[in-house]
């Protein structure tokens, strides 16, 4: 058996799509082009497996991918079909004639049950080979089971039920453990609950389906060959081990609701449609003799599991005559009829035929057919052939039914991904409104479709309905694209027409007075709207000027809040003299811009308000631009207007700590004019240092001249460092000051003096007073009484100076005595020094042969060398060595110079030393050698090298020199 379950188009299978209620023909409308480029695949398409039985095939199942099979009478054969190529077969084992009745595979595809027409039942795990019989279940022709989906397991079923052909419904559960020889059987209890009957007695149960619904509820389905019963009842929280006793046992006394019809084919069968796997079924078919019962599953409901019933009749030649259905699978909108030699297809919406799959006579006649809810395949079997049915995209077309129902909400549930369908459901949705007089709902679906606005707009105003007028056109606009600004300056003047037209209509009716406040609400709801805010941001203009025409004041304001274009609001409070609500939107809304604009204006009729505005908004304002408004309010000069004017100049050089020099200068001026009291304090707050003040020191000094404000004029001077025109003005204000300001030159002692002889003079000859002029005299230790003598009369006696004259006296003998002190110190100390000089031509220092350089450790007397009165000695090179480092840039590049020219000097001749060097020094021009030797150790050997400064200067160098650290650290490793 080669390539099992290799799929192929079985080209030899006839099979009819036809015009069904979901068709896949295109409808053609406005805003859309509707091009089928491809051929689209039909919803259900038929394969046929690759697979030639060896027996023919008695029955078949699909669950969970698990595919099981009986060929003949004594072989099963399973497949799982992810692993296709890896058949089981499994020998039942039977030696009697018993056939195989009928199989049952759980939801998981772990548990099969094999019903035998001996009244048998075997059991076969998926996980094992094993075929074990239930002992039980003996004498039991089984004919449906019902699985329990919420606590089935791989290993074990749950409590399930088992219908027979007797009627009896029994309760089992099943295990797959396999305990040996004397392990427990699978079945580990099998017990009767309910009988189901029909009215002749008890009739065969031919489905069974249990589910669990919200708040512990459960709800059992069972049918017989004329009859559908539903068991509802609750189960009690941690019951479950008790399976479904509880829930028959409240129909013991009475039976249970059902639905009957007449005909009967001999049997039924019930098919769930169920969306994922594990999730509760939304709708259920049951195929009986009168036809297919469709419906949907409410779990919700408290008397009935069914509602939405409706029976569709068999179509035309399919019946419990001559050609009976003999299975029945149900898809999300349609439910397949096998029959014989076919499968029919028929919509659950229309109950129309899509599909009628003839099969060909060589394979034989259909057996059964079965749906894999894990994968929505559908499965279908004669006794040679096995089929299998793919579901392609099964609600592409339910739209169109839904929307031939006028089920508009359901219709575009279905096309939302298909932009062309969707528009057709929302054309029609509003065409149906528009018929039923339902006009704010059909504009709101026009607004959303592709149809022509001039038609949709017009079809409202014949119909004079001017509120739904204005939500198309509201709705229109909220869809419009950011390039599409035209449109949008149409749509929001003719939204603002409409509304001001009504609301003019209305305004004076006091019968629509309600009316006319929702009309408002509504008006002012789209002014407001974030929505719109673009696009009537963008007609501002032209909607002001709307409001305008009809003279509507208050929604002008609004408006103009709304779009935050404060500067109208402010300037119609203004027009209107409401200078205080101007005030308030200034101060809500803290624009600057308005604030420079609009105070030039306020400050004229509420300065004090206006003021307290520009301090609560602080720094955000530049003062600078509001000096002009300040300028105009104060030209005045009432009190009232400069001390509001100060009183904001202040705050921003006190608080604010402005440095502008215009604020101070205005400050000065205003100070000047209005508060000259203040002006001196300013002035000493401000320093006077000029490069700290903040003001025009010329401008401040000819402003205070002008006003006369001469203890200010002369603060200036001293900041200006003029400090002759101080003292100069200052005599003409107050002695005490022009005192001050003489002293301030301390550095200048000249000039110093000079101004103080200016008061001196002032005092003796323009107050002719000696007694001042002398205390002026002991103020400065500058000025003698040599100096001040000119200045007094010639008729002034001598005894008013006879003090002063002692004391000047008394301070030149004093001079004179400290110069003689000084003198006897230079002298002593000169003498010291000779005396040292003498000590130290005899001073000498004693060297042993033995003795050793300070810095190499070789003996001292095998090269030149150098001692010191310290005691350490160093060969010359050595100390030469050490020195170099330590010595400046320019020192030693001096150095260098000296031992170059050392170098070039000719080496001493015998005789006298001094007369050769002199002879040579003098024939070179240059200095001698002797000369250089004398400056090479003042620059070398001026200090020991261990104990002079240089040492001290390098107590922060390293011990290894930087650039060579890298090489001395390779050196230790």
């Amino acid at each position: 058996m080669a390539s099992i379950l290799d799929e192929y188009e079985d080209s030899l299978s006839r099979s009819t799509v036809l015009q069904p209620g979901c068709s896949s023909v295109g409808i053609p409308h406005s805003g859309y082009v509707n091009a089928q480029l491809e051929k689209e695949a039909p919803i259900f398409t038929k394969q046929r497996i690759d697979f030639t039985p060896s027996e023919r095939i008695t029955s078949l199942v699909v669950s969970c991918n698990q595919l099981c099979m009986s060929l003949g009478k004594d072989t099963l054969l399973r497949i799982d079909l992810g692993k296709a190529n890896e058949p089981n077969h499994v020998e039942l084992g039977r030696k009697d004639d018993a056939k195989v009745h009928k199989m049952f595979l759980d939801p998981t595809g772990s548990h099969l049950l094999i019903a035998l027409s001996s009244t048998e039942v075997l059991y076969v795990n998926r996980n094992g080979q094993k075929v074990r019989p239930l002992a039980r279940w003996k004498g039991q022709l089984v004919e449906s089971v019902g699985w329990n989906k919420a606590l089935g397991t791989e290993s074990s079923t749950g409590p399930i039920l088992v219908g027979t052909a007797q009627g009896q419904i029994f309760e089992a559960e099943l295990s797959a453990s396999e305990g040996g020889l004397f392990g427990p059987a699978p079945d580990l209890y099998f017990r009767p609950l309910y009988v189901l009957n029909e009215e002749g007695g008890p009739a065969p149960v031919c489905s069974l389906e249990a589910e669990r619904g919200p708040e512990g509820r459960g709800f059992v389905i069972a049918t017989t060959r004329q009859r559908l019963f539903q068991f509802i009842g609750r189960v009690a929280e941690g019951a479950e081990a008790q399976g479904f006793s509880g829930l028959f046992a409240a129909y013991a006394d009475h039976p249970p609701p059902f639905r009957e019809f007449p005909s009967s084919l001999g049997y039924s069968e019930l098919a769930f449609y169920t969306p994922k796997l594990r999730s509760a079924p939304r709708a259920f078919a049951w195929m009986m003799g009168d036809g297919v019962l469709y419906g949907s599953l409410d779990c919700g409901r408290p008397d009935s599991l069914l509602s939405e019933e409706r029976v569709w009749e068999y179509p035309e030649g399919v019946g419990p005559g001559a050609s009976p259905p003999l299975a029945i699978v149900l898809t999300q909108f349609h439910f397949l009829l096998l029959l014989a030699d076919r499968v029919e297809a028929v919509c659950t919406l229309t109950g129309q035929v899509v599909l009628r799959d003839h099969f060909l006579e060589k394979f034989g006649p259909l057996k059964h057919m079965v749906k894999d809810s894990s994968t929505g395949h559908l499965w279908a079997h004669t006794e040679r052939a096995v089929f299998r049915y793919h579901v392609q995209r099964e609600a592409r077309d339910v739209w169109r039914t839904y929307l031939d129902m006028n089920r508009f909400d359901l219709a575009k549930e279905y096309c939302r991904e298909r932009p062309d369908c969707l528009d057709t459901v929302l054309a029609r949705e509003a065409d149906f409104c528009f018929r039923q007089r339902r006009y704010l709902e059909s504009a709101r679906c026009y607004a959303l479709t592709q149809s022509y606005f001039e038609e949709i707009a017009l079809k409202f105003l014949e119909a004079r309905q001017e509120e739904a007028l204005a939500e198309f056109l509201q709705r229109k606009l909220a869809s419009l694209k950011p390039s599409e600004r035209t449109q949008a300056t149409l749509l929001t003047a003719w939204l603002t027409e409409l509304y001001l037209s009504r609301l003019g209509a209305l305004q004076g009716d006091p019968d629509a007075l309600n009316l006319y406040r929702e009309t408002r609400e509504r008006f002012r709801s789209f002014l407001s709207s974030p929505r719109h805010k673009e696009w009537l941001f963008a007609s501002r203009a032209s909607i002001h000027e709307l409001l305008a025409s009809h003279g509507d004041t208050e929604h002008m304001v609004y408006f103009a809040v709304i779009m935050q274009d404060y500067e109208r609001v402010v300037a119609y409070h203004c027009q209107h003299e409401a200078y205080e609500e101007a005030l308030a939107v200034l101060a809500r809304h803290r624009d600057p811009q308005l604030f420079y604009k609009f105070s030039p204006i306020l400050i004229r009729h509420i300065p004090r308000q206006l003021v307290d505005a520009w301090i609560e908004m602080g720094g955000r304002l530049d003062a600078r631009q509001l000096i002009p408004a300040l300028v105009n309010y104060s030209q005045g000069g009432e009190a009232q207007q400069v001390s509001q004017a100060i009183r904001y100049m202040e705050f921003c050089v006190n608080v604010l700590g402005e440095t502008e020099q215009a604020i101070h200068n205005y400050l000065l001026s205003l100070y000047a004019r209005g508060q000259p009291a203040s002006l001196l304090a300013y002035l000493e707050q401000a320093g006077a240092s000029p490069h700290r003040v903040h003001y025009d020191l010329k401008y401040a000094l000819r402003l205070c001249a002008e006003h006369g404000h001469h203890r200010a004029c002369v603060h200036v001077y001293k900041v200006l460092e003029l400090y002759e025109e101080a003292v100069d003005l200052a005599l003409q204000v107050d002695v005490d000051l022009a005192k001050q300001c003489a002293d301030l030159p301390e550095e200048d002692e000249e000039l110093r003096k000079k101004l103080w002889l200016k008061i001196a003079r002032h005092v003796v000859q323009e107050e002719e007073d000696v007694q001042t002029a002398m205390a002026c005299l002991a103020s400065c230790p500058l000025l003698k009484i040599e100096d001040v003598l000119p200045f007094f009369p010639d008729f002034v006696t001598i005894d008013h100076f006879k003090e002063a004259i002692c004391s000047s006296l008394k301070a030149y003998n004093h001079h004179i005595q400290e110069l003689q002190r000084e003198m006897e110190e230079a002298t002593a100390s000169a003498q010291r020094i000779r005396r040292d000089l003498q000590e130290l031509r005899g001073r000498y220092g004693t060297v042993e042969p033995q003795d050793k350089c300070a810095t190499c450790d070789f003996p001292l007397l095998n090269r030149p060398f150098y001692l010191f009165l310290c005691g350490h000695m160093f060969h010359a090179d050595c100390l030469l060595q050490a020195v170099r480092p330590g010595l400046p840039a320019y020192k030693q590049a001096r150095l260098e110079e000296l031992q170059r020219k050392l170098g070039a000097a000719p080496p001493p001749a015998k005789g006298s030393a001094r007369a050769q060097e002199a002879e040579g020094g003098t024939a070179a021009g240059g200095p001698s050698r002797e000369q250089l030797k004398a400056d090479l150790d003042e620059l070398v050997a001026a200090e020991c090298v261990y104990c002079g400064e240089l040492m001290i200067r390098s107590i922060d160098r390293p011990f290894i020199d930087p650039q060579r650290y890298e090489e001395e650290h390779l050196s230790w490793l």
